[in-house]
């Protein structure tokens, strides 16, 4: 099936299916894109509050969008995204860990500047053995199934579709996120989680 706007409706679950973290895939992400020596080097690791190495949290993030495209994204009629408003790393990852996606749907709206198209509001989640070791909350963009139709009803509700100032909005904040890498990262996200235990970026 061929999914389009009209086939997300708030409320609905998805499972994204398991991911099994790869250590030579982890650990060759973060010698590329984010050595910090508690993703790449296992003796600074062991002495730090993780205790070893552990995955980046973009690592993490990349292991969720590939589930997605899998279990969502291929075959439909996607635009992209403008970006995120929630990226939590709450539990630190390593190498063997089982990982489920799971996506829910928070909000729909047509988009009142592009008739053909309109956003869907997701809630991500990466799961190990039930408890969430990562989140994320982002607008997706998909074409509608009547690009006809949905130009008659074009003085609907607002679809906050990324364009203009709203994805300006969203891209900021995705820029922000962007941000709290290195130590900083790690920082906000152990302060969130209350304890050393939490995942780092």
């Amino acid at each position: 099936m061929r999914r389009t706007f009209e086939d997300f409706r708030p409320g609905d679950r998805h499972d994204l299916g398991t991911a099994v973290i790869d250590e030579a895939e982890m650990l060759a992400f973060a010698r590329r894109y984010d050595p910090q020596p508690f993703h790449v080097d296992p003796a600074v690791a062991a002495e730090t509050p993780f205790g070893g190495i552990i995955a980046s949290g973009w690592f993490t993030m990349a292991v969720f969008m590939r589930l997605y495209v899998d279990a969502v994204l291929a075959g439909s009629t996607s635009q992209g995204s403008p970006g995120l408003s929630e990226l939590r790393w709450l539990l630190p990852v390593r190498a063997g860990d089982v990982l489920a996606g799971r996506l829910t749907v928070l909000e729909v709206a047509p988009s009142q500047t592009r008739p053909g198209r309109g956003t869907v509001v997701l809630h991500g989640e990466l799961l190990r053995d039930g408890t969430p070791v990562m989140r994320c909350t982002f607008r997706g963009l998909f074409g509608r199934r009547d690009a006809t139709a949905a130009a008659d009803g074009a003085d609907g509700a607002d679809g906050a579709d990324g364009a203009g100032s709203q994805a300006a909005t969203d891209l900021a904040g995705a820029t922000d996120l962007a941000g709290a890498t290195g130590s900083q990262a790690a920082t906000d996200v152990a302060g969130a989680a209350g304890s050393p235990g939490a995942a780092a970026g």
